[in-house]
């Protein structure tokens, strides 16, 4: 039973930590006084590199617990495909962003006149789905386990 209390400690965790910050800091830095696109750009940058190392971090201890306790099928489908949008992040998306988010820091201007990104989009439609996979995984590890 011990290994099941870490799963669902760790997939709770995993998606406090994502709602707080994709839900609640992102959108709102940028309505702070004096916060340019600059200067959300360079927080936000340092903020999901930050999230996305404790979401691997997470993933991992998530994994070995997965393995060491049987947790029901149903479960584990939806963890993997949190993790599946968790890669898929990092890997394929974040690659463009940072490119993006490169060329508003390097421009004089901040970036006023380039072109929107639509890499921000696809970001946060995976983590729409990372964030209902990691609440129907974690209660299913909760029902299963009952």
């Amino acid at each position: 039973m011990y290994w099941s209390s870490i799963a669902v400690a760790t997939t709770f965790t995993w998606l406090g930590m994502v709602l707080a910050i994709s839900f609640i800091e992102a959108p709102l830095k940028f309505r702070a006084p004096k916060v340019t696109l600059q200067i959300g750009l360079g927080v936000g940058r340092l903020v999901f590199r930050a999230l996305n190392s404790a979401e691997v971090a997470l993933t991992l201890i998530l994994l070995v617990a997965l393995v060491m306790s049987r947790p029901p099928m149903f479960a584990v489908a939806a963890l993997g495909v949190a993790v599946a949008m968790l890669v898929t992040q990092i890997a394929g998306v974040r690659p463009f962003l940072a490119k993006r988010s490169d060329a508003v820091l390097a421009d004089p201007d901040g970036g006023v006149g380039l072109k929107r990104s639509k890499a921000h989009f696809a970001y946060s439609g995976l983590e729409i789905i990372k964030v209902s996979a990691l609440v129907v995984g974690g209660f299913a590890l909760l029902a299963g386990w009952s």
